[in-house]
């Protein structure tokens, strides 16, 4: 879906030029322009299938401004105009990738795209929506929403 991986000879998975034995060093410039091309287009397949609006949208990915948020949307540029995420942006949308992936293995397709826009009662929610959630409180409810789904999947 995201890319090709590659087996190599000692065993390890390479996924878009990063080792999955350990993780990928997101403060490298090299990194980060490696993994951005891929991550903006996940995020808007993502923003899409959740019909979020651009503000909430720009919200999740780390409060950019219109002008950058457009520019992202418009998809990366080939070269030196490169759009390059920074190690916060990667990191959110490494979260929301992982989100994502959990709502569409415990729910149907249906469910799984409107759940982030759906009042919860999960006391971490307050009858709130998650996506609401997730605004308010940024990176670290992003993690908890991700390890509130992570252990539904994992039947705890």
């Amino acid at each position: 879906m995201f890319g090709d991986m590659v087996l190599d000879a000692s065993n390890v998975i390479h996924l878009h030029g990063a080792a999955l034995d350990q993780p990928a060093d997101l403060s490298s410039r090299a990194v980060q322009e490696k993994l951005s091309p891929v991550a903006i287009r996940a995020f808007f397949r993502m923003a899409a299938h959740w019909q979020l609006r651009d503000e909430d949208a720009r919200g999740l990915i780390g409060g950019v401004s219109n002008g950058s948020f457009y520019q992202l949307k418009r998809g990366p540029v080939k070269a030196a105009g490169a759009k390059t995420l920074d190690q916060d942006k990667l990191t959110r949308v490494s979260l929301l990738v992982g989100i994502f992936k959990a709502l569409n293995i415990l729910y149907s397709t249906k469910l799984a795209d409107a759940w982030v826009q759906l009042p919860n009662s999960n006391p971490i929610f307050g009858g709130q929506t998650p996506l609401a959630y997730m605004l308010r409180g940024g990176l670290p409810a992003m993690l908890r929403v991700r390890q509130l789904l992570d252990a539904r999947r994992g039947g705890l």
